[in-house]
């Protein structure tokens, strides 16, 4: 498992998603839609045959004592990139949570809409994930869910140069930091997962705020504009996963 992580780890640098391998593709409709995953190649079995899979329905919490998430985001965006699959801003090295005493490095971050993770049954118009690994290679993502209000500013200044085609490649000169994605509450769900797209890799952390941020109607469309699709993976069933608050 740590060296499949490893490679994942190194792959989000890269990759538009979670993780992703160029040479096999995959996608969110027809043949190569999230229920054909498991059947486009042998390394994607997991996303049929996996019993910790990603995205969830979070509910049924179980109370629990969680340490809270140390956010130690000092740099700033390094580029942007529209892959196909997402919009995805790399990160400058520097910056990382830390949980338990335990340090991961954030990588990237995208978006996906609508949401892919539920909340006690209620879809989102947008979803952030914050993509950390640590040394390594095991990763933890920090999602957050936008509700359709007022527009976002940290936002704002990423859509300035949002990457209009695949493959497209930005270096940012606004100076963004993901920290003002987040909501000011930092309490959060945590349960254990995968990645969302193939190869759908387990072993995930997955800290969900509670708290959502507000979003404008336009800056949501933008970004479905340049996706041009719905790029959310259905709900994955919960097995026997606790939910922990």
């Amino acid at each position: 498992m740590k060296k499949s992580l490893i490679f994942i780890a190194s792959a989000l640098l890269i990759s538009g998603c979670d993780s992703e391998h160029e040479s096999k593709h995959w996608g969110y409709s027809g043949d190569e839609s999230p229920k054909h995953w498991g059947e486009l190649h042998k390394d994607y079995g997991l996303c049929s045959s996996g019993k910790n899979q990603s995205p969830i329905d979070l509910k049924s919490f179980i109370e629990s004592d969680l340490a809270a998430i140390e956010f130690n985001y000092s740099t700033l965006v390094s580029d942007i990139v529209n892959n196909g699959h997402t919009v995805q801003a790399n990160y400058a090295a520097g910056s990382s949570i830390t949980l338990n005493g335990h340090n991961f490095e954030l990588k990237q971050f995208h978006f996906h809409t609508p949401s892919e993770n539920h909340i006690n049954g209620k879809s989102y118009p947008m979803e952030a994930h914050l993509v950390h690994a640590d040394k390594t290679g095991n990763l933890a993502v920090v999602a957050v869910m936008f509700e359709q209000s007022v527009a976002n500013s940290a936002m704002a200044d990423l859509w300035k140069q949002i990457p209009k085609k695949a493959g497209d490649k930005d270096s940012l000169s606004s100076k963004v930091n993901v920290s003002n994605l987040l909501p000011e509450n930092k309490d959060y769900y945590r349960f254990n997962g995968s990645l969302t797209t193939p190869p759908c890799t387990e072993g995930v952390v997955w800290l969900v705020m509670k708290n959502s941020v507000s979003v404008s109607k336009q800056q949501i469309e933008t970004f479905s504009n340049v996706m041009h699709h719905a790029n959310n993976r259905p709900v994955q069933a919960m097995n026997a996963r606790p939910v922990l608050e």
